[in-house]
């Protein structure tokens, strides 16, 4: 095609056609996620269609410059970059709608940091899974790139006008958000109207935004300052071994006291009524890694960062397991699975656990998932493990479970649904578990704290809060009554309010805080890489930090939640420079 101003423009339909025919793709693929009418995917491709214009055009402005001061050898320069700009398209649009299904959120950067550990992967879908997407990869690779270079001449003619060159540049220097192409309604429909290679590229600049810091960022974080004292004494000694029992995904979903699912967790309802259970308790983050760390270090979570990953920032993270240690204790992790993943193993010897207990701890007969060795195994492995520690040890333990995730195959066929089987799974070794600890000598003295790592996206969406209410249940010879605790409290605030219990310091823990402190002031902080929640007893927010805008779109913002929300945001990542 050698007029200029109709190659340029056929270059500007073509690519805009094929990122609406990845929205389409989108909507297919995800349509377990939502179901899409006629009329909704109409207004999907029309508040979609300024950013992908906007992205096509910002594609194509190396080929526009080449149009704009070049007449030959123009093929040398852009059958290469065609090719190089295919890729990035077609990586980008595939990987967002595959990733959407099990994540639901953009493709952003943070899909980075969990793809250069592909065992996460490689274990949870199977190769034919894999190599069905490269399939779908390299169609759409060429899809792109073939008419591309078929359109793109040796030379062009001379005299012509160089109007749509100057348009596809322009096009390309406007400013436009992610938040232009929100809908009113399910969150879906905007995802599915966000162009991925934009959000995918821009998400780079995320942090940048999350580090402006000023003085209400700066007095955000006095807010997790608590001291000591407590008000309420829940345990009969000031010393017992802890056992940390870590469920995979097990959020509040498939808790029916926190009204969930019925049926799949009997036992955790048969233990409730035993212990402490805490029924406005929050996780702070959407993924093991993160929720590892808030957890054990008492730690914030972050939307772009995981800090489990970052080797840089261990020695500067609190630590339970050296605050066990220096009273006397013991202490060790057992995972069925390889500790390799977003470098578990690395962050668990930092924090200072002696006995790391992961799948080279079992026999080639006991790795019996695709992630290693079942929850069944690694419970019995848990308990004859406690069993043979000295009585007079002090101890803290933690027993992270592996069974209630992808694929889902688990030795128990209670529910039919795959899903909510494998959480019925987990739910039972539990209860085996604690009911093999009482016949202990230990379970005098022992307290068991009950967590899930993060909850799960099972017929909801992170525009709920639902997500990150979860169960926490204290339970053991150790718990001084039965009882529920409603305090308002986060993932994070485990380890100083537990620390408090034991009558031991937590000042170094400057993101934990002891919730039965006198001076506690009650609310939650939550993030996932593309929004975050707040919630105080006055209400709660939730913000998507990709369109800048309150979920759902429309919603009164009430501006004092908002702005805790942001402040704390600022001063977690401006912290991270300075420990």
């Amino acid at each position: 095609m050698k007029n200029r101003e109709k190659y340029l423009l056929a270059l500007l339909l073509l690519l805009t056609g094929i990122f609406l025919i990845g929205k389409i793709a989108f909507i297919i693929y995800n349509q377990d996620i939502q179901t899409v009418t006629f009329g909704q995917f109409l207004n999907i491709a029309l508040h979609g269609l300024l950013l992908d214009l906007h992205t096509s055009a910002l594609l194509l402005a190396i080929p526009a410059l080449c149009v704009l001061f070049m007449r030959r050898g123009i093929r040398w320069i852009l059958v290469p970059y065609f090719c190089l700009m295919a890729f990035v398209m077609a990586a980008t649009t595939m990987a967002d709608i595959v990733m959407y299904e099990f994540w639901e959120f953009k493709l952003c950067a943070v899909h980075l940091s969990y793809a250069a550990s592909p065992e996460g992967t490689t274990n949870s879908v199977s190769i034919g899974f894999l190599a069905t997407r490269v399939v779908a990869v390299i169609v759409f690779i060429l899809m792109a790139s073939v008419p591309a270079i078929w359109l793109t001449p040796k030379r062009f003619n001379e005299k012509q006008p160089l109007i749509m060159g100057l348009i596809v540049l322009l096009l390309a220097i406007v400013p436009i958000r992610v938040g232009s192409c929100y809908l009113r309604g399910p969150l879906f429909l905007s995802h599915a109207a966000t162009n991925p290679t934009f959000r995918f590229v821009a998400s780079f600049f995320d942090e940048h935004r999350y580090t402006k810091v000023n003085e209400d960022s700066i007095k955000a974080v006095t807010v997790y300052k608590t001291s000591n004292e407590i008000t309420d004494t829940l345990l009969t000694t000031q010393r017992p071994n802890v056992l940390f029992v870590m469920m995979e995904s097990f959020g509040g979903k498939f808790v029916k006291e926190l009204g969930g699912i019925p049926d799949v967790a009997p036992n955790l309802s048969r233990l409730i009524p035993e212990g402490i259970f805490w029924d406005n308790y929050y996780s702070n983050s959407f993924r093991t890694d993160r929720g590892t760390v808030c957890t054990y270090s008492g730690w914030i979570s972050y939307p772009s960062i995981s800090p489990m990953k970052e080797a840089h920032m261990h020695e500067n993270l609190s630590s339970l397991p050296k605050s066990f240690q220096a009273a006397g204790y013991q202490t060790g992790y057992m995972y069925g699975g390889a500790m390799t993943n977003m470098g578990k193993y690395q962050y668990l010897a930092d924090m200072g656990f002696e006995a790391l207990m992961d799948d080279s701890y079992f026999s080639t007969e006991e790795l019996n998932s695709s992630w290693g060795a079942n929850d069944g195994t690694s419970a019995m492995k848990m308990y004859r493990t406690i069993a043979e520690i000295d009585t007079t040890a002090r101890w803290m333990m933690v027993w992270q479970t592996l069974s209630s995730h992808e694929p889902w195959n688990v030795p128990y066929h209670r529910l039919e649904d795959k899903k909510l089987n494998a959480f019925a799974y987990t739910d039972q070794c539990l209860g085996d578990l604690v009911d093999s600890l009482k016949t202990l000598p230990v379970w005098k003295n022992l307290l068991v704290i009950i967590i899930p790592d993060h909850g799960f996206l099972y017929e909801q969406t992170y525009d709920t809060s639902e997500f990150f209410h979860s169960p926490m249940l204290w339970i053991g010879g150790a718990v001084k009554e039965a009882r529920h605790i409603s305090i308002l409290m986060n993932q994070s605030d485990i380890a100083a309010t537990l620390l408090a219990q034991m009558g031991l310091p937590h000042d170094d823990y400057r993101w934990s805080r002891n919730v039965l402190a006198p001076d506690y002031k009650p609310f939650v902080y939550c993030n996932y890489p593309a929004g975050l929640f707040y919630k105080d007893e006055g209400g709660e927010t939730m913000y998507d930090l990709t369109a800048r805008k309150v979920i759902p779109i429309g919603e009164k913002v009430d501006s004092t939640r908002l702005k805790k929300a942001l402040s704390i945001l600022h001063t977690s990542y401006s912290q991270i420079s300075t420990h």
